[in-house]
């Protein structure tokens, strides 16, 4: 497998620059209630719920793939500078579903 296989599909680096290409995303493909897939593995919050709280912004198709593509080296850095131990989401979902519910009268710690 190549280096770049796992990176979604999109321009190159090097792909001349057209701003109506660049500011029209694929069309989102809902992926829940909440949230929608544009490029693949690019799951996003449907930026309707967002827009009464946050201003939505021109955000370029290639600054998309950039963040995604970048996203491990993120990771990576974060964990060798700031973590002594890196949990994965998974584990905290199991050790959630395994705690026993809340009775009547415990209050959160």
């Amino acid at each position: 497998m190549a280096d770049h296989d796992h990176l979604p599909p999109g321009p190159s680096a090097a792909s001349p620059y057209r701003r109506d290409e660049q500011l029209t995303p694929p069309a989102a493909v809902p992926a829940s209630e909440v949230a929608q897939v544009t490029f693949d593995h690019v799951h996003e919050v449907d930026p309707r719920l967002m827009q009464r709280h946050v201003l939505q912004q021109e955000f370029p198709n290639w600054d998309t793939l950039r963040i995604m593509r970048s996203r491990h080296d993120h990771l990576q850095w974060m964990h060798r500078h700031f973590a002594s131990t890196v949990v994965t989401g998974s584990e905290l979902l199991a050790e959630v579903e395994h705690e026993p519910a809340p009775g009547p009268g415990d209050h959160p710690a």
